[in-house]
Formats: C-alpha cells, sequence, structure tokens
C-alpha cells in the first residue's frame, strides 16, 4: 500500500493494442494515462488536504476532503482490479475449477452469468460500473452495478471481476453503443485473474490494495 499522498499509477499487465479489437489502443492511452491518472493525482490531494486539516485543527472543509477521497480512491482501486480483469483475447479461456462451480452454482451456467452481469451493466443510468461481487455472509456470488466509483462495499460485498461503463471506457469505438461493448468484453475477461480473486474473497481478502 501507498504512503498517505503517494499513490502511483500502475502500469498495465499488457500492451496498449493487447486488447484489440474489442478495446482500442487509443482509448486504452486515454482511459490508463489520462483517466485514471486524474483519479491518482485526486487521490493524493485529497489525502495531503486531510492530512493539512489534521495539523491545523481546520476541519471546515471536511465534507468535501471526504467526498473527493471517497470519489478519487474508489475510482482508483477500481482501476486497479479493472485492468487485471482482462487479457488479450488470444489468451482467454473459460473459468474453470473452483470458480466455475460456484458460478454453475449460482448462476446456473457461464451464460446465466453474463446475461445477468450484462443486463445491469447496460442498466447503470449514467457512469458506473458493472461488478460480479463474492458475497461472504451467505456464501455466494452475484452481480451489482454501482453508479460513479462508489458503494463498492455494500453488505460487505467483495468484486472480483469489475467492468467499466463510464463513456471514456468505450465512447471513442462505440459511441453510445454500450451494449455491444458490453457484450465484447467477455471475449478479453482474464477468468484465471478471476479466480485467483475469488480464493481472496473467500478468505475476507480485497483482491487490490490502494
Amino acid at each position: 500500500m501507498a504512503h498517505y499522498g503517494e499513490h502511483t499509477l500502475p502500469d498495465l499487465p499488457y500492451a496498449y493494442d493487447a486488447l484489440e479489437p474489442y478495446i482500442d489502443e487509443q482509448t486504452m492511452r486515454l482511459h490508463h494515462d489520462k483517466h485514471h491518472q486524474g483519479y491518482v493525482n485526486g487521490l493524493n490531494k485529497a489525502e495531503r488536504d486531510l492530512a493539512e486539516a489534521r495539523e491545523s485543527g481546520d476541519f471546515s472543509n471536511i465534507r468535501n476532503i471526504q467526498r473527493r477521497l471517497a470519489f478519487h480512491g474508489s475510482g482508483h482501486i477500481n482501476h486497479k482490479l479493472f485492468w487485471l480483469n482482462m487479457c488479450s483475447p488470444d489468451d482467454y479461456s473459460d473459468p474453470i475449477g473452483d470458480l466455475a462451480t460456484q458460478i454453475e452454482k449460482d448462476f446456473g451456467s457461464l451464460d446465466n452469468l453474463k446475461a445477468q452481469f450484462g443486463a445491469a451493466a447496460k442498466a447503470v443510468e449514467g457512469s458506473g460500473w458493472g461488478s460480479l461481487v463474492w458475497q461472504p455472509e451467505g456464501g455466494y456470488l452475484t452481480t451489482v452495478a454501482y453508479e460513479n466509483h462508489q458503494k463498492q462495499f455494500v453488505n460487505g460485498q467483495i468484486p472480483i471481476l469489475l467492468l467499466d461503463v463510464w463513456e471514456h471506457a468505450y465512447y471513442l469505438k462505440y459511441q453510445n453503443n454500450r451494449g455491444k461493448y458490453v457484450d465484447n468484453f467477455w471475449n478479453i475477461v482474464n477468468w484465471d485473474n478471476v479466480a485467483g480473486n475469488f480464493d481472496k474473497a473467500k478468505a475476507y481478502e480485497f483482491p487490490v490494495s490502494l
């Protein structure tokens, strides 16, 4: 975990054009280098502002600081997970092992999971995320749609697969056709990564850290 106010942009685990033809290189460069970097910068600024408020004892702006911490912090950690959730279509393989068994148990089939997840992601009003989450209380997988970046930890849910449906994630290639972007996402899901996240979630561990 980074020191307070010293978060950095992680490198992508693949080349900018690795997700072609489903996500184009230009989108990846802008999304990673500009948008994600913006969340990192915003998080660092908010943490420094909080440190200054604590040092001075002046908390008159605490509501704004906390809002920025939540927004930029969630944006940063969501993107860290999102990048790892994807792989080149040449490296794609269906889920196996414990994850595949759990998907079968909770959704009936991988196709049913895709349908439920896709419907949730397509239905996000404005900006947000589609998410496959592990619910520790009850021990099951389910899908959730989040608006903006926050509200990721509702009822202790741990996300193991995220899809960014903010317009900056797809508009250059898909324009207003979010549905096609969501459908094509399944060609580049890194199920090996999701399986590792699933193992961590079952141990009450979040897949990535700030």
